[in-house]
């Protein structure tokens, strides 16, 4: 078996920063098993597999594709940054001739458009609700000790729990907070959680960034992701009734770091657009 396989950064200009995804495209289908081997083998937080719907598609002329997403350890519903250097892949190393790509997903239809240099993702967008903290002060206490917590807020469709950190606190500090992921799966292991968001106010100018995040999901697998789409369509929702804005600016606080530009649509979705560079193509022999 050959498949022709890419690695795009997403969430960034420049190689080496943003959040690497592996991407297959796939002209047949894979024995269900062998998503996830190829996922585990290529050991980024997530593979996309791209596969066409019909016999006659066609990488450069077809608009509309399957797709999947793998971390090292299980299938996901959903994932921004993959689809993200999915499209990159096929508008700039396949050259489809298609202004915007439909993928068919486990989240339903997700849609990608050229925007210049970047492309835009269209995304559901998931509301939050009040997390009483007890309940969760356990697994707060695991991850980030006695860091002082201003609003705790749960998504129950994506089962992401958003911190939102004191205002007392700058970018600098929750990018240098050591977050402790390695007791998280014994602390919470009900299911109700698969992913911490944790995430600060920006700047009283608000004219760099409207707010800041880091996410880890070790129950998938991933201790730390680097920048991630799907913990934006939580963090827009709540930002944006926070702030009162409908357009903003984010950095996902990695060591890697991200970009990402959101618009909250009419229809309830948001626009989560970024660029992405890809590093290295070639063939996955199995």
């Amino acid at each position: 078996m050959k498949l022709p396989i890419f690695i795009a950064d997403a969430f960034t200009a420049r190689a080496f920063h943003g959040n690497p995804a592996a991407v297959c495209l796939l002209e047949n289908k894979l024995d269900e098993d062998v998503h996830q081997k190829i996922a585990r083998e290529m050991n980024l937080s997530e593979t996309a597999f791209v596969r066409k719907l019909q016999p006659t598609d066609d990488f450069t002329q077809s608009s509309c594709f399957g797709l999947r997403w793998f971390t090292p350890a299980s299938e996901v519903p959903l994932c921004g940054h993959a689809t993200l250097a999915s499209a990159a892949v096929l508008f700039y190393k396949i050259k489809n001739v298609n202004s915007t790509l439909t993928f068919v997903t486990l989240s339903g239809e997700l849609k990608a458009r050229r925007a210049e240099d970047s492309i835009v993702l269209d995304l559901p967008l998931y509301p939050t609700f009040p997390q009483d903290f007890h309940e969760i002060e356990a697994l707060i206490k695991a991850a980030i000790g006695d860091t002082m917590v201003q609003d705790i807020q749960y998504s129950p469709d994506t089962r992401k729990l958003l911190v939102r950190l004191s205002d007392s606190y700058n970018r600098s500090f929750l990018e240098t907070l050591k977050v402790n992921t390695e007791t998280l799966l014994q602390v919470e292991n009900t299911g109700k959680v698969k992913g911490l968001i944790l995430t600060l106010k920006g700047e009283p100018d608000g004219q760099t960034y409207d707010f800041y995040s880091r996410y880890f999901a070790p129950w998938v697998g991933v201790a730390e992701d680097p920048v991630t789409g799907s913990a934006h369509t939580v963090l827009s929702s709540y930002w944006s009734q926070q702030l009162g804005k409908k357009n903003m600016h984010a950095f996902q606080c990695s060591r890697r770091g991200g970009d990402l530009d959101i618009s909250l649509r009419a229809d309830g979705r948001v626009d989560v657009r970024g660029s992405a560079a890809i590093v290295l193509e070639g063939t996955l022999t199995a």
